[in-house]
């Protein structure tokens, strides 16, 4: 018989207890609680992502069911689906927040060497964000258009290991260029944006930072050349050029002088045009730091997919965003033990190993390599060999 850690005593094991307990004094979280704390609160919640429950009665009925062992996985306090629904509504979200503040920051440091694919040493960010749609008379703090809800979770992606370093949560309507106001962007770092973040004014406050963009631009925006730098037309590069804008209110924003790179993607047959402003690299590493961005919508489509935040188990605000901290935790978690205990394979095919096993006692590295282990003899020995 094994008598060691269940999977999920070992993952949760990976969080720093003692920065959660100051982030629950911060907050008085626990202040009057008897029985179920925010430890019990962000374990039930834990589960319920990395296991997919559907409803806080399916996330009661699973763990009950398992209740012998409920004790020696951490759990202090009995779990009921009012109790955990009360704690999601009281307890300030902030507790979660600031917890997945200090897990990005742990995440960061494990994966600064990542390789980029670039020939840069700067840090490179993608800022972007995805809507999650809500019932409007469910959610009707949410409101978005006349008969539908919404929330817009905003990230800025470090894109060395795809670690999200800011999230914002707002109602649908805010639009994505305020959050430029509010992400953290590194001097020095490299921040590439669609062009729903063309705000000018907003550019040059970070150029001024000093930090560096990549940008796509609208095909009405008006310029004049100043001068063009050779290209060659076989890395996709079609132009190369120093600009300045000629309009009024955007030569008002932002009054010097723009990078603007032509490149023609022949894989979707679409012409492309991006603005920076750091004249230091290769038009070429231009798109290709664009092309990069990609991985915040691949960060977003994987929690989508893998992790509960389509469907809440609270209406209220701050259920709403505790449920969406504690996802992107997880996220984080699994990220920082795939680093710590070197383990191949995927986040997406990591998660879905652990979630099936979440009750057996065995070591997760070893769990995750007997999964990933392929067959290298010929399963069919009978099998007569056609060529010799």
């Amino acid at each position: 018989m094994n008598l060691g850690k269940t999977i999920f005593t070992q993952l949760l094991q990976q969080l720093p207890r003692y920065e959660f307990n100051q982030c629950v004094d911060r907050y008085h979280g626990n202040y009057k609680v008897r029985n179920f704390s925010c430890w019990d609160q962000l374990l039930c919640m834990s589960f319920a992502q990395l296991t997919y429950r559907e409803s806080l009665r399916d996330i009661e009925a699973c763990l009950n069911s398992h209740r012998q062992k409920l004790y020696h996985m951490g759990f202090r306090g009995k779990v009921s689906r009012s109790t955990l629904a009360d704690a999601n509504e009281t307890r300030d979200f902030r507790i979660y927040q600031d917890f997945g503040h200090i897990l990005i920051g742990i995440a960061r440091k494990l994966y600064q060497g990542e390789d980029l694919g670039l020939d840069l040493q700067q840090t490179v960010y993608a800022l972007d964000s995805t809507t999650i749609d809500l019932c409007l008379s469910t959610f009707p703090w949410a409101a978005f258009r006349k008969s539908k809800a919404a929330v817009k979770l905003h990230t800025l992606l470090d894109l060395r290991g795809a670690i999200p370093t800011f999230v914002g949560l707002t109602t649908g309507k805010t639009h994505d260029v305020k959050m430029m106001d509010a992400a953290p962007i590194d001097a020095d770092s490299i921040c590439a944006m669609d062009r729903g973040y063309l705000d000018f004014q907003r550019l040059y406050q970070l150029h001024m930072t000093p930090a560096f963009f990549v940008i796509r631009a609208k095909h009405n925006m008006r310029f004049r050349r100043l001068y063009s730098n050779p290209v060659d037309k076989t890395t996709g590069i079609q132009a190369d050029q120093s600009i300045v804008l000629v309009g009024y209110k955007s030569r008002t924003a932002y009054p010097e002088t723009l990078r603007r790179v032509r490149y023609y993607d022949v894989h979707q047959n679409k012409r492309l045009v991006f603005l920076t402003n750091h004249f230091g690299i290769p038009a070429k590493t231009v798109a290709d730091i664009y092309h990069c961005r990609w991985q915040v919508e691949l960060f977003f489509k994987w929690i989508k997919q893998h992790l509960r935040i389509k469907t809440f188990y609270g209406t209220s605000p701050n259920a709403v965003k505790t449920q969406i901290w504690i996802a992107i935790s997880i996220y984080l978690l699994v990220a920082i033990v795939k680093k710590r205990l070197k383990l191949h394979g995927s986040l997406h095919t990591i998660l879905q190993v652990l979630e099936v096993n979440i009750f057996e006692k065995k070591d997760i590295y070893q769990m995750v390599s007997d999964a990933l282990k392929q067959e290298t003899e010929n399963p069919n020995l009978n099998q007569l060999i056609l060529f010799s």
